[in-house]
């Protein structure tokens, strides 16, 4: 993880309160994200196979509510809880989700609490890339667990590092090449030069570990392209994927 100055909060914020048009457009809106509609679609679906009938769900740095909404098609009953730094992305989130929204926070997730035991899912996706040292990803990933009702899962989208600086290098190569075939050499550095401003993004099998040291189980990767990972766990419970689902468990096969 990169300890150089980064932006602070409030500058993160801003950035994102200018950013709420092109956040709210389902399918463009994070095209500089790799695999981003894939992606969307499996956090969406994993999410929703663990959930139980009419869902409590945290959306984590929700922007404009695409998370959201993309759940919300699998499980109409959801109810939601937003949290996001950016009042105009909350604005939006909310008036595009109506009456799903329970609860609408503004607000930096390291300094908010919830009650234990209080949801069914908790979603986080493009936003843990912002926090900076191990102990602030180590209280966060032990929070959202007693945030969660047994059963319940943490599914998480993200940019991500790499253990080996040479697999690191030439997938984040990868990633530059992908930007530039999009908007050209100036959009790859103007995206790079704000990675390397605003994130901390952590190695992939640095958070795999946390979610089982945090209490985490049926600990899973949906989805790995360069510098970008769709993955999550289960706090351990009754499993309540058929009350949703009607897939027979293994055993019953």
């Amino acid at each position: 993880m990169k300890t150089a100055r980064k932006s602070s909060v409030a500058e993160i914020r801003s950035r994102f309160d200018r950013d709420v048009e092109r956040f709210a457009k389902l399918e463009t809106g994070q095209v500089a994200t790799m695999d981003a509609a894939r992606c969307m679609e499996l956090v969406a679906a994993a999410a929703a196979a663990n959930a139980p009938v009419a869902p409590r769900v945290l959306d984590i740095g929700c922007g404009a509510g695409n998370y959201a909404l993309k759940f919300r098609e699998r499980v109409p009953e959801a109810r939601f809880t937003l949290v996001d730094l950016s009042l105009p992305m909350l604005e939006r989130a909310r008036e595009r989700l109506g009456g799903s929204v329970d609860d609408v926070r503004q607000g930096d997730i390291r300094r908010l609490a919830f009650p234990e035991s209080h949801f069914d899912v908790v979603m986080a996706a493009a936003v843990l890339h912002h926090l900076r040292t191990p102990r602030e990803w180590t209280g966060l990933f032990a929070a959202v667990q007693r945030w969660l009702r047994p059963g319940g899962g943490f599914w998480i989208f993200d940019l991500v590092d790499h253990e080996n600086r040479g697999v690191n290098r030439l997938l984040w190569e990868r990633y530059g090449d992908y930007l530039e075939g999009l908007g050209g050499a100036e959009y790859r550095k103007k995206v790079f030069a704000y990675i390397e401003r605003e994130d901390t993004p952590a190695t992939l099998t640095f958070q795999l570990e946390l979610l089982r040291s945090s209490g985490f189980a049926c600990v899973d990767v949906l989805h790995k392209h360069a510098c970008f990972a769709a993955f999550g766990g289960v706090k351990p419970g009754r499993v309540r994927a058929s009350q949703r689902t009607g897939v027979p468990s293994r055993k019953s096969r």
